[in-house]
């Protein structure tokens, strides 16, 4: 029965939901990047290759082996390298991404912090925090200058 509550403290937190919302976003977010790349990025380039397509292309360790009626026995071995330079930009694309979205988080994030800027408004913590330095810093300064 405490398991089942703490559980219910935990997702009723926010944490379970803010996890279950960054899991459906990220699944949502690999669709978009997988056609980015597979329709967006890799047809001009194909075409830049003279029509090379690097979703086949692999290397053939052992041929396929079939009998007199044409039926496989032995299965092809290859390393489909195409496959992997596909997700090496898939890769690519989302840690730029990603690197991008986060860069411009933590430049909204400092202009908020900042009490001296005035165009973005600062959060309350943030602000009480900077009053009460300055009120510290005063009265030190009001202190040195009794001391002499």
């Amino acid at each position: 029965m405490k398991f089942l509550k703490e559980f219910k403290e935990f997702a009723v937190k926010g944490n379970m939901m803010d996890m279950a919302i960054g899991i459906i976003i990220g699944a949502s977010f690999n669709k978009v990047i997988d056609v980015l790349v597979k329709k967006v990025f890799l047809p001009p380039l194909s075409l830049m290759t003279d029509g090379l397509n690097f979703h086949n292309k692999r290397y053939i360790l052992r041929d396929a082996i079939t009998n007199t009626e044409g039926v496989i026995t032995t299965q092809e071995v290859a390393v489909y390298y195409g496959e992997l330079f596909e997700v090496m930009l898939d890769f690519l694309i989302v840690g730029l991404t990603v690197f991008i979205v986060v860069k411009a988080m933590n430049q909204l994030r400092d202009k908020s912090q900042d009490v001296k800027n005035k165009t973005v408004k600062t959060p309350k913590d943030i602000e009480l925090l900077s009053k009460l330095t300055d009120l510290i810093e005063e009265q030190n300064t009001l202190l040195k200058g009794s001391k002499k």
